[in-house]
């Protein structure tokens, strides 16, 4: 099977990642300069690429396609036991993103991307009432979607436990409440998984309960709540401080 993936960066990233591309699709017009890049590699990577009148997307799909379009082989997923072996083979405490039923494709491809900018090894998502990694959610990602493993499962809270067993604690992220702890009062230095919800319910209770805590945010203003992808960029740009900042203290 093949899909489309749209936008400079996804075909790009696409590209260098190794996935498999079957054709590329230029609308004319476009910059000589990325032109010239993206020709230079269907060249080396013997792709077939033709250069269309911009209606050709237009037609293709609904995205902001800037131009650039591709056919390129299913998105492959990763088991859970690559993400683990990413950390190790980095000599790192395994980071790991789990998200319980995120059904927007923008809210997935905006996390991946933060993800990948962080250092996350690896996103678990779950294989029912949640988005997969379609088109959208490559294009959102801006090609981090190429470079990072994402695993998709059949049961989260069998997946919680065993990234308990491997080591790793889990944190889920929930509103402020009682029972919750303050962001900037937990460790997010060793072994971690963060668990985020879904855009209107939350973390589904059975997985909430298998979480090992649950931290909130802090609020100043009159809004309470944030989208999961601007609370996941936060929890995990804190996770990334605390990570360097350990490396730091051990030298």
């Amino acid at each position: 099977m093949a899909e489309k993936i749209y936008g400079k960066n996804a075909v790009l990233e696409a590209m260098k990642s190794g996935r498999t591309i079957h054709k590329v699709w230029l609308a004319q017009g476009m910059d000589r300069a990325f032109v010239a890049k993206i020709t230079a590699l269907c060249k080396e990577k013997k792709v077939p690429y033709t250069m269309v009148d911009r209606a050709v997307l237009d037609n293709m799909t609904r995205e902001h396609h800037q131009g650039i379009g591709a056919e390129v082989s299913d998105f492959t997923y990763a088991e859970v036991e690559d993400i683990l072996a990413a950390a190790a083979a980095k000599g790192e405490a395994p980071f790991v993103l789990v998200l319980s039923e995120v059904e927007d494709p923008h809210n997935l491809g905006a996390l991946i991307r933060t993800a990948e900018c962080v250092g996350v090894h690896g996103i678990v998502i779950p294989q029912r009432r949640a988005v997969a990694v379609n088109e959208t959610v490559i294009k959102v990602s801006a090609g981090a979607a190429a470079f990072m493993r994402i695993a998709r499962v059949g049961n989260l809270v069998q997946t919680i436990d065993k990234l308990k067993q491997a080591g790793l604690w889990v944190a889920g992220a929930e509103a402020a409440r009682p029972g919750t702890t303050s962001l900037w009062q937990c460790d997010f230095s060793g072994p971690t998984a963060i668990v985020l919800g879904s855009e209107g319910k939350g973390i589904a209770p059975l997985l909430l309960k298998n979480c090992d805590y649950l931290v909130h945010i802090p609020m100043a203003g009159q809004v309470n709540s944030l989208n999961v992808s601007n609370a996941g960029a936060v929890l995990l740009y804190e996770t990334l401080r605390q990570r360097q900042q350990g490396k730091k203290n051990q030298k």
